[in-house]
């Protein structure tokens, strides 16, 4: 991110806060950080934590914490007083926060039987995933995990889930887990990922609107940023990394007039100059020491 003291940083994941609190750092006394993070559970830990690092005057000082998804970004710096062309660097990092998956009463993981939830916040989603299940008719199903999870048993999947609603309502991990896993052949069933991880994504994307929610702020992490501020990116599958190089991308195009204009009429000048030719990915020692990193791919772009 290239931050100097004195910047000002947004955190769009804060997560636990071990972004934020790097971010800290490096803007220093006279900087300040923005973070944001839906759940409020995640607020109060990482509200504890940066407070025992740095001390409460540092912290009122230094940090904003936000209780917002960061597709309200704009607005919500808006009511702080900053504005376009404010910020210096602007990080998304677009994994699940590790209390999401270890927590069962969260419903994201099958590896732990809990409530069919997968909400970001339960205080500002009232969607959950036991809804889409129990509600969403059998073709809708069958898109959701095509479109988000890459699923190619989709249709099986989705059909064999409405013929089991009509018995018993959907309401926890293991029985979805279990309906998945037998919709797999039996020489599919035990291979590297376990038949349930596509299906699981993709309703956890679904719930929380992922994709929509990336593909609507990052225009507005843009236009925040400052002349030389970067926008990094942190992806952990290949339907948000795709969102993040296809835009960044459109933002280097010096000409978006059609192929068949033969000479350019729009005017267009470049936006953003991409750092990173080719994704970052995590080296071996990191992936040996963090295995949840091993699908990372980190995108970097400086604003002109």
């Amino acid at each position: 991110m290239a931050l100097k003291s004195g910047n000002i940083a947004v955190d769009a994941t804060l997560g636990l806060g071990g972004h934020t609190m790097d971010m800290i750092e490096a803007v220093g006394s006279t900087g300040h950080v923005y973070s944001f993070d839906q759940d409020l559970e995640h607020l109060e830990v990482a509200r504890q934590r940066i407070t025992e690092k740095f001390g409460p005057e540092r912290f009122s000082m230094n940090v904003t914490l936000i209780h917002s998804n960061f597709v309200g970004m704009q607005e919500q710096l808006a009511q702080r007083n900053i504005h376009a062309s404010s910020i210096d660097g602007i990080l998304f990092d677009l994994g699940l926060a590790l209390p999401h998956l270890t927590r069962a009463e969260r419903g994201f993981s099958f590896q732990y039987e809990g409530p069919l939830d997968m909400r970001m916040s339960r205080e500002l989603n009232p969607l959950t995933a036991a809804d889409i299940l129990n509600t969403y008719s059998e073709s809708d199903l069958a898109d959701i995990f095509f479109q988000f999870g890459e699923e190619r048993l989709s249709r099986k999947i989705a059909k064999s889930i409405v013929e089991q609603r009509k018995k018993t309502p959907f309401t926890t991990t293991n029985q979805l887990e279990d309906i998945v896993f037998h919709a797999y052949p039996v020489s599919l069933r035990h291979g590297k990922s376990h038949p349930a991880t596509r299906v699981f994504q993709a309703l956890r994307i679904a719930v929380n609107s992922e994709l929509e929610v990336l593909e609507n702020v990052l225009p507005q992490a843009v236009e925040l940023l400052a002349p030389k501020g970067r926008l990094v990116a942190i992806s952990y599958h290949s339907l948000e990394d795709r969102i993040v190089k296809h835009f960044l991308r459109s933002q280097t195009r010096d000409c978006v007039c059609p192929p068949e204009v033969l000479r350019c009429e729009c005017s267009t000048t470049p936006v953003l100059s991409v750092l990173t030719k080719s994704p970052v990915l995590p080296s071996d020692e990191e992936v040996a020491e963090n295995p949840r990193s091993r699908s990372a791919k980190m995108r970097v772009a400086e604003k002109l």
